[in-house]
């Protein structure tokens, strides 16, 4: 979904020599991938940090039959499973209102799109009713809508670009609320929903925590620094315990362009002078970079909202840090603080996590509504000998100080990324999705895939990211300290490396036991510690680096005490495979397929013969439209058992 700096000083953290021999020795006796020496770093860990799932449902263990691989324009699941759309882009949310039904010409107006489902479904959440209870049949979904497609969304695509069309554009990216409903073995959207709601690229947002107010935040239009307008690019996700939904700013800084002087933190944030075609500017001038250098800033980060309340303000929470949020995802401290890790979506980024002030209250859901606005932000630091550690980044501390170019704490979070080069961080290979066991606490991390890695001029390997020209991508994880969210070390390992066992460069063709795959990105651990893998191979590199071996993007599940890797979906002709969730009793499963049709262009339009996919509507229904799929055991039981 997404697009070199000193390492800086060296992380003190506790030596650890039980656990570097051990996995070492496994290394060696595994041997990695005999002849491409820059993989043998990568093991499983130990059992004694992997963890058990003593205590869930089904221990994590595999129950199905795996799919083959597939091309076909069609999302399949093992047999005994049954997976039906529930709602694709230009469906009604059921708002009390009005709603509009979807026109296959793409002839909706602004006004319509602002009620109906937004483009690109990604991160999902299922939020049961009422708040509180573990309704499994009936409940919230919440989803972000990544970005737009233009060819796809207006009748010309392009063509004829107008303030309309800017805006029909805006209000087809953010989320959607929709009330979800079992009838009788048949999921529903209920319409009317006094729940439903789209949250667009102009709804009014309050922005809290270090840096509301601060110089960096305020504009023409706000010289307050306290509001703004909009959400967009909204990747992966979260959700907090007292039952809000988190929303991510991804790639928030494509849809700029600068008609003026590009400053460095511009460069460094990926603002540039052209943008990535969204022509928002031409209409909305907040998008021009040049007459508003602030407005960039006001952008890239976490947004809290409260599903269960319509009429809720969503706020931007600046104390998580600004970047291309991939996804926020929680756990609870030992001594009950809240701690939230999150991954920077490009290449040679950051992983972070947050760490709150204050403990979160259990039995006053409104005593937590300002706890994400106070504590304290880390950067990740991956040691080659297996251990690693978390850096604050905290003003005043190590170099974030005047004399190194930091104002203040508002400051190093509107340049986080800043803010982690002077720290030394460890530069990944694209940070995606993270997911935590429910039991061991263990954290893995999907990274997507890295190209650039070693090339000329560009930050070499090291042993987290191992690979140069990383096409396939790696999972890793670690384990805190004392099994603790909040601990300031830790250890880890790469769980898998993704790659073809038939690649002819050795260094492509991963470790994984079971069915192969590329490009994991979607991440997710259920209640019985099932790990679910989703992959998002780019329509543009399909066809090279032997991809073309694994078939459509997929859905996978792993058994992480054995490293078992099994196909559970595959979806249809140039899609993307993203969002994962059940609801409690584990037996409806909610994904989303994003941009089926996907051309190399990125850019569909109907009338184009590249167009690949008329998925979910066949060839008669004119577009592909991204959708939430259900899926369903069909004798009842619980999803992957």
């Amino acid at each position: 979904m997404s697009h070199s700096y000193s390492d800086g000083q060296a992380l003190n953290v506790s030596p650890n020599p039980t656990f570097k021999q051990i996995l070492e020795a496994r290394l060696s006796r595994r041997g990695l991938l005999k002849g491409a020496a820059a993989l043998a770093v990568a093991g499983t860990l130990p059992l004694s940090l992997a963890g058990c799932a003593t205590g869930l449902r089904r221990e994590g263990r595999l129950g199905f039959n795996s799919v083959p691989v597939s091309t076909a324009d069609a999302v399949r699941v093992p047999e005994g499973y049954a997976a039906n759309v529930l709602y694709a882009w230009g469906d009604p949310v059921g708002h009390p209102s009005a709603s509009p039904a979807f026109k296959p010409d793409a002839s909706n107006t602004a006004d319509e799109q602002a009620l109906q489902a937004g483009m690109h479904h990604d991160g999902i959440h299922y939020f049961p009713l009422p708040y509180g209870s573990d309704n499994s049949g009936n409940g919230l979904l919440v989803m972000n809508h990544e970005y737009s497609d233009d060819g796809l969304l207006h009748t010309d695509g392009f063509a004829n670009w107008s303030a309309d069309k800017v805006r029909k554009a805006q209000n087809a990216h953010g989320c959607s609320v929709i009330e979800v409903r079992d009838n009788g073995g048949q999921w529903e959207v209920l319409r009317p929903s006094r729940y439903a709601r789209r949250v667009t690229a102009t709804t009014p947002m309050k922005i809290s925590g270090p840096a509301a107010g601060s110089v960096g935040m305020k504009t023409a239009a706000d010289a307050s620094g306290m509001t703004v307008l909009g959400t967009f690019n909204n990747c992966a996700h979260g959700y907090t315990p007292w039952g809000t939904y988190l929303t991510c700013e991804e790639n928030w800084d494509t849809y700029f362009i600068s008609s003026g002087t590009l400053t460095a933190d511009h460069r460094r944030n990926g603002v540039s002078a052209k943008g990535r075609g969204y022509r928002w500017n031409e209409f909305d001038e907040r998008f021009d970079a040049g007459k508003h250098p602030n407005e960039p800033n006001r952008h890239g980060w976490v947004v809290e909202f409260d599903p269960y309340n319509p009429q809720s303000q969503p706020v931007k929470r600046t104390a998580l840090g600004r970047f291309s949020h991939e996804g926020a995802w929680p756990a609870t401290a030992s001594d009950g603080r809240l701690v939230v890790y999150m991954g920077d979506d490009r290449v040679f980024e950051y992983i972070y996590k947050f760490v709150s002030r204050d403990v979160w209250n259990r039995s006053d859901r409104n005593a937590n509504r300002n706890l994400l606005d106070h504590g304290t932000l880390y950067v990740a630091k991956f040691g080659d000998d297996g251990k690693g550690g978390w850096m604050p980044l905290v003003y005043g501390q190590g170099p974030l100080t005047r004399e190194n170019g930091f104002s203040d704490q508002a400051d190093v979070l509107i340049r986080a990324r800043a803010a982690a080069d002077a720290l030394g961080a460890t530069k990944m290979d694209r940070p995606e999705w993270i997911a935590v066991h429910p039991a061991s606490h263990e954290v893995y991390c999907t990274l997507t895939n890295n190209s650039q890695r070693g090339a000329k001029d560009r930050p070499g390997t090291d042993r987290a990211n191992a690979r140069g020209n990383n096409v396939f991508g790696q999972i890793i994880r670690w384990r805190e300290m004392g099994n603790d969210p909040a601990a300031q070390n830790f250890q880890w390992d790469l769980f898998a490396i993704a790659g073809d066992p038939q690649h002819p460069d050795p260094a492509r063709r991963g470790n994984i036991k079971g069915d192969a795959f590329g490009s994991p990105d979607g991440l997710w651990f259920d209640d019985g510690g099932l790990l679910w893998i989703q992959t998002d191979v780019s329509t543009s590199t399909l066809n090279k680096n032997h991809y073309e071996r694994l078939g459509n993007n997929m859905m996978l599940a792993a058994d992480i005490r054995t490293g078992e890797v099994s196909r559970f979906l595959t979806g249809p002709n140039g899609c993307e495979i993203t969002g994962v969730i059940t609801t409690p009793d584990g037996k409806t499963m909610f994904i989303n397929i994003q941009h089926p049709g996907e051309t190399a262009s990125e850019r569909n339009d109907p009338k184009n013969p590249k167009v690949v996919s008329s998925w979910p509507d066949g060839p008669a229904g004119g577009r592909p439209r991204s959708a939430t799929v259900v899926i369903r055991k069909n004798n009842g039981g619980v999803i992957g058992s």
